[in-house]
């Protein structure tokens, strides 16, 4: 048995796409339409088939007269509106006589009649002309604004995608410098002190940890698992400096652990942690990262053992507010309504950032590397 021939893939096209097409199929089925119906009311009231060509040379010359109308309104669709209007009613009525001209001329032709009959025929077909040409007239520019307004939405629709990638590229850069300062300065005191591998080691954790973050797409998304290697990474460098005060745990879910998550979320409030919680405390402290599934939800509790909030450590107000601020903005343009975050500080002391975000599981194709 054969393989079965794969489908070919298809892609519904809108029918304004292209313009140029979609006007010759509604120039043909429009005066295709207008003959029929011409046609099918003069047998009804008794015409014959031959008198029925005088119709057929109407509907062409209309046809042919509004493929010039169609080429002076492309022309005024680019002036000004006084212009374009004034100027769009004035080519409607020399149409609608010239049209109303020709089917006169061709009936008395055919129909020999007086001069008063002759005018009173060319005001009868005046006026039917001029209404269907001003019918056609309008149609042609409601289709054209339809257009530009799809065009325009379509505009708006990549800008504001552009702007978003544009902000959350600002959000993922917007990364502490004073991590990469300490720990450039922690190099350099241990090269001063000749603990030369210690100084090797530090560095080659600096690199992998820089690596990761300009390797990734600043919009790309990973998985928890990734998130908490990097945190592991981060904090294996920040441990050679403060040692045994900064004591890491890490509690991961494994039903959470491919759930997809900003690059790099997570790492703000681990070094708020080591900030305001291992510094100012001679014995440090701890700092615990949890993730456990919440019905269709994750949740992820970044906490630690400082002092917590009170007037000497306003951790909402003290320093520049960009690492809570980019988070909670990070997780509105990946999540939008589907996520919240928010932080507790029990009076007994600590600290803790609570986010809960949509269990999403990572797709190969669309995890950061």
């Amino acid at each position: 048995m054969s393989d079965p021939v794969p489908a070919l893939p298809f892609r519904a096209q809108p029918f304004f796409e292209d313009k140029n097409r979609a006007f010759w199929i509604l120039q043909g089925l429009g005066w295709s339409g207008a003959f029929l119906l011409r046609a099918v009311s003069g047998i009804a009231n008794g015409q014959s088939i031959p008198s029925l060509v005088p119709v057929l040379i109407s509907t062409v010359t209309g046809y042919s007269i509004t493929l010039l109308m169609a080429v002076g309104y492309r022309f005024l669709l680019k002036q000004k509106p006084i212009v374009t209007w004034t100027m769009s009613i004035l080519v409607a009525i020399v149409a609608g006589a010239t049209s109303a001209f020709i089917d006169g001329w061709m009936f008395t032709t055919l129909n020999p009649v007086g001069a008063g009959a002759s005018f009173k025929l060319f005001l009868g077909y005046l006026y039917l002309d001029f209404t269907l040409l001003g019918a056609w007239s309008a149609l042609y520019y409601a289709i054209n604004f339809y257009i530009t307004v799809e065009e325009q939405a379509d505009q708006l629709m990549r800008l504001e995608n552009q702007a978003s990638a544009a902000q959350l590229a600002m959000l993922r850069y917007q990364l502490n410098p004073h991590f990469l300062f300490n720990t450039l300065n922690s190099i350099s005191t241990l090269v001063l002190l000749k603990q030369t591998d210690r100084a090797n080691a530090m560095l080659s954790r600096l690199s992998a940890f820089l690596r990761y973050t300009l390797i990734n797409e600043p919009t790309a998304q990973v998985t928890l698992e990734q998130e908490v290697e990097t945190l592991k990474l981060y904090l294996e460098i920040e441990k050679m400096r403060f040692e045994d005060r900064l004591r890491p745990v890490f509690d991961i879910h494994p039903a959470v652990a491919n759930a997809r998550l900003p690059s790099l979320l997570l790492q703000p409030l681990v070094e708020n942690a080591i900030k305001y919680a291992v510094t100012p405390q001679e014995e440090g402290a701890d700092i615990v990262v949890t993730a456990q599934p919440v019905g269709e939800n994750v949740r992820i509790v970044v906490s630690d053992t400082g002092p917590g909030l009170h007037a000497a450590d306003q951790r909402m107000t003290k320093g520049t507010g960009v690492g809570q601020t980019n988070i909670r903005d990070r997780l509105v343009q990946a999540f939008g309504e589907r996520q919240s975050m928010e932080t507790r500080s029990p009076p007994e002391g600590g600290y803790s950032v609570i986010i809960e975000m949509p269990l999403i599981s990572a797709e190969p194709s669309r995890v950061a590397a």
